[in-house]
């Protein structure tokens, strides 16, 4: 955890590092501006800590004030230093163009301070639309076709929300519009793949009420992601419950004849919470014959688990939240978003998250809840089987 503090201040306040000297280059400032500059820099550099900081002490309201200015600022450098890195490199490849050409192409002499005003209007107007498209809920809909669904039921609707991450950003109001989506959905099955909570948990039993409300026939079922860990395991697990979740960490239940595993975040490893062989435990209960569905937060398949599962259930990633971050998330997890059938049998769906983390903004990843519907192949509009239909 402290490593990956270091690596996100590090590179935190390098983006902070080049506002400043972008800001400094194209204007010239007086003394007592260039350190008011300096100073607000080096606060929104730190505002994260501090946002954990008056939370832990609880001062809620000042957090999450503080939470709403520095995450919608922390999104707002993000997209101005993807956007004037993006001008800065295609000013330099038409003056490179021009010179092989022997004359100068347009856009091409753009000034320094024009490119700085033309990023920050770029960051400004995808912020502004990123805000609208974080509450912009989509439903998606998979068919999950196999003769392993037991035929007195036929079809099960399992509905997957995945990094809610309810706490200082993410609020009874959104999470009011989740749950309105997820009684249209209707589902027999509510999972949640984990980060359902984001923060501490003080103050929070409006939210945990309004999720026990929701009252699937076949119940509700959790795995903790690793947010939970940061929040506080124990205060997240109790939430969870609350919330009217059974939490399934490295077991598994019989649900509507169907195997429903589930395993804890690795993160639980690094934080002393135990999970040696979770998943192996997880799976070892399946019969052969038995549809089984793998709760797991991260979408990372084990080699010795293909096989063992008939579809896994992931999020944790977001589909990157902020393009162009997404490309930065498919290097570490190649299948971001999406159904995916497995070379080794069974499939992987990966939910693009239904809140946020961080700033309250998203850009070509909008926020979804899942409605999976599990069928056997001869029920009318089965469609045809993704991965292993057994």
């Amino acid at each position: 955890m402290s490593f990956f503090l270091l690596i996100f201040f590090l590179l935190y306040g390098g983006m902070h590092y080049y506002a400043f000297r972008k800001i400094t280059s194209v204007m010239t400032l007086a003394m007592p501006l260039t350190i008011c500059l300096a100073l607000f820099i080096t606060a929104m550099t730190v505002m994260p800590a501090m946002i954990r900081l008056t939370e832990k002490q609880g001062f809620e309201h000042l957090a999450i004030a503080l939470a709403h200015a520095g995450y919608v600022w922390m999104g707002v450098l993000f997209l101005f230093f993807c956007a004037s890195i993006t001008i800065d490199l295609c000013r330099v490849l038409l003056r490179l163009a021009g010179h092989v050409a022997g004359k100068e192409l347009p856009l091409s002499a753009v000034s320094d301070f024009n490119a700085f005003l033309l990023a920050g209007a770029c960051a400004l107007i995808i912020a502004i639309y990123g805000y609208s498209e974080a509450l912009d809920i989509r439903t998606e809909r998979v068919v999950v076709a196999s003769r392993k669904i037991p035929a007195e039921i036929g079809r099960i609707t399992v509905v997957q929300i995945s990094d809610v991450h309810l706490g200082l950003i993410v609020g009874k109001e959104r999470l009011d519009r989740i749950v309105r989506e997820i009684r249209k959905a209707d589902p027999d099955i509510l999972v949640s793949t984990g980060d359902l909570v984001d923060s501490q948990i003080d103050g929070m039993a409006a939210m945990a009420a309004a999720l026990r409300e929701l009252k699937p026939r076949f119940g509700k079922y959790a795995v903790t992601g690793n947010h939970e860990y940061y929040a506080g395991i124990t205060q997240a697990l109790e939430f969870t419950r609350q919330a009217g979740f059974t939490v399934l960490g490295g077991d598994s239940r019989e649900v509507a004849g169907i195997r429903l595993a589930g395993v804890a975040d690795p993160v639980a490893c690094r934080m002393g919470a135990g999970c040696a062989d979770q998943e192996k435990t997880a799976l070892a209960s399946r019969s052969s014959g038995e549809f089984t569905l793998l709760l797991k937060h991260r979408p990372t398949v084990e080699k010795g688990s293909l096989g063992l599962f008939d579809l896994q259930l992931s999020g944790h990633v977001h589909q990157g939240q902020i393009f162009p971050f997404s490309l930065v998330t498919r290097l570490l997890y190649p299948l971001t978003n999406g159904l995916t059938n497995l070379a080794g049998g069974g499939s992987l769906y990966v939910s693009r998250g239904t809140g946020t983390w961080g700033p309250p903004i998203r850009f070509l990843a909008p926020p979804e809840i899942t409605v999976i519907e599990l069928v056997r192949p001869e029920i009318p509009g089965a469609g045809k089987p993704a991965g292993n239909p057994g």
